[in-house]
């Protein structure tokens, strides 16, 4: 294996797309992982692991089925800033526009004003996640379903623009409209899944640098998404993008200002039994080629998370002291799993194989830090 696993593109030889090496059903599956929707569902997610092929159809179900409960309860309602002359006074009066206009001589007044509507962003959203998981190849039936609800919303109000997933991010749910949050998470997962299908093709390419960036973030989301919700039942703390603190003395004025940041991908805390695992995703081969090329690991992510670990001993947390690393990069069709301790600190060097079925990655991602459990 190269450098990077994702070197080209098409249709393999038992039918199965692929984005780079990796087949898109597998994609799918580090989708669900990273997504909202996974931790909404809980303990009723099972059927969509085992069977990522017809992801696209079950998140289409689960977002049809969602969106008629809440079109039956009614659709949630929310206030629209809007600017408009009217007859009365309403909300705060636009005095200059008034008088420059002279509205008041025709008895009119400008206003701005908040008015309740059916046409938020987030309705916005989920009928745009309804017209585009129509076109992602799921069954007719449920494709004319989902294209009949959308037409629904449209013709009840929302038909406004549909706003971007990064938009939505900053999307928060109160306590009267909790209900919508099924609904919203798979609108999100419905975008994601159209990725890989508008870049998958039947010719073999090189995928852009910009998709590997994609797919690189990915994964780190899908390994941590996975993690919260697998392992909470076995009393693990999952904790992502942490940043640590350097253990510095004399310092100068402005050192701070120019010293790295150190932020781990995944910590995993598991208080019964006294274990700390720093977690370090990357999205490339976990060996390359050093002198006389001979395949060796790669020297800088060791140096990283031989950081990582002993910048945090003697600080007073005895999990720090004795917290082991874990550098996690997937493959295709390669196992790797080795470990050594320095100065005290297990360091272990594992891969994913994102070709493998989806319940091998499953077991996989458990036995890595659960070497004991069953997946």
């Amino acid at each position: 294996m190269g450098d990077t696993i994702v070197a080209t593109g098409g249709a393999g030889s038992d039918g199965h797309a692929f984005v780079g090496r990796i087949p898109i059903r597998n994609l799918w599956l580090l989708m669900l992982y990273g997504s909202d929707l996974y931790r909404v569902l809980g303990g009723t997610k099972v059927a969509l692991e085992e069977m990522p092929d017809h992801l696209p159809d079950l998140v289409a179900e689960i977002l049809a089925h969602a969106v008629e409960v809440r079109q039956r309860r009614q659709l949630s309602l929310g206030y629209q800033q809007r600017h408009a002359v009217l007859s009365r006074v309403r909300g705060r009066i636009d005095a200059l526009t008034t008088e420059r206009r002279q509205l008041l001589s025709r008895g009119l007044i400008s206003c701005h004003f908040a008015e309740l509507t059916i046409d938020t962003p987030r309705n916005r959203f989920v009928r745009a996640a309804l017209e585009t998981v129509a076109r992602l190849g799921i069954q007719p039936d449920l494709a004319h379903r989902c294209r009949m609800l959308a037409n629904t919303m449209k013709s009840m109000g929302v038909s406004g623009e549909a706003p971007t997933i990064r938009q939505m991010s900053l999307d928060r749910f109160g306590r009267h409209d909790v209900d919508d949050s099924l609904m919203v998470a798979a609108a999100k997962l419905v975008f994601d899944l159209a990725l890989p299908t508008e870049a998958a093709g039947t010719n073999s390419f090189a995928m852009p640098d910009r998709d590997e960036v994609w797919a690189r973030r990915l994964y780190e989301r899908a390994v941590g998404g996975f993690y919260e919700v697998a392992l909470a039942s076995a009393g693990w703390e999952v904790r992502r993008g942490s940043t640590l603190e350097w253990q510095t003395a004399h310092a100068t004025s402005g050192i701070q200002a120019i010293l790295p940041q150190m932020r781990t991908d995944i910590v995993l805390t598991h208080p019964p039994t006294g274990r700390r695992i720093v977690i370090d995703t990357k999205f490339n081969s976990i060996l390359t080629r050093g002198w006389y090329k001979q395949e060796t690991l790669r020297s800088g992510y060791l140096y990283q998370m031989y950081s990582y670990l002993r910048s945090q001993t003697g600080r007073g947390d005895a999990l720090d002291d004795s917290a082991s690393g874990l550098l996690l990069h997937p493959a295709v069709d390669q196992k790797l799993d080795e470990a050594v301790t320095i100065q005290g600190h297990v360091v272990r060097f594992a891969t994913v194989d994102l070709a493998a079925p989806a319940a091998d990655i499953r077991d996989q991602l458990v036995r890595v830090v659960q070497p004991n459990a069953s997946a």
